[in-house]
């Protein structure tokens, strides 16, 4: 591949940001439409540096995070610059970013948590409720097969008399 391209995994190692942190960007920006920035190779994205620009300036871009700690609650200083440096308000808001990012991802994981410990719970129920059928089960053929087993000794015994009388009929004529 061509030196100027790169995965996006590797735009977002140089962001500071995870590569999932990358894609939501690029989902929740609607000014961001990456199929013009990229090619594909298997699996892999390749973004070009046009694209890659882009993706950078949706991180960095202010309008847009103010947006986001709106939406998301995000504490918000009066103060944003740090000691008049104007590269601390760009760490400040990627800071801010990666807090908002961060606080979504949580919500998206308890929302799993939540999900995953009700279809435990259905499981376990479920669980229960086979046991007692296989239970009932074992308990029916328990019965029928006792009542075969003393049916066939009834019948096995009705046979015997039957010889025995048959025997004497026969030995006494």
């Amino acid at each position: 591949m061509s030196e100027n391209l790169k995965t996006i995994k590797e735009i977002a190692d140089e962001i500071g940001v995870s590569k999932q942190a990358v894609w939501q960007k690029i989902k929740k920006e609607s000014s961001i439409d990456l199929r013009q920035f990229t090619s594909k190779k298997g699996n892999t994205v390749y973004v070009d540096v046009d694209g890659q620009k882009v993706i950078k300036n949706a991180f960095f871009n202010k309008t847009s995070t103010k947006k986001r700690q709106q939406k998301v609650f995000v504490d918000d200083n009066v103060n944003n610059s740090v000691d008049d440096n104007p590269e601390g308000n760009e760490e400040i808001l990627f800071l801010r970013n990666l807090v908002s990012e961060l606080q979504s991802e949580k919500k998206e994981l308890h929302k799993l948590l939540d999900q995953q410990q009700r279809l435990a719970l259905q499981d376990k129920k479920l669980l229960e409720e086979y046991k007692e059928e296989i239970n009932e089960l074992k308990s029916l053929t328990t019965q029928s097969t006792s009542a075969n087993s003393s049916k066939v000794v009834d019948e096995t015994k009705d046979i015997e008399i039957n010889n025995k009388k048959r025997r004497w009929w026969s030995f006494g004529k």
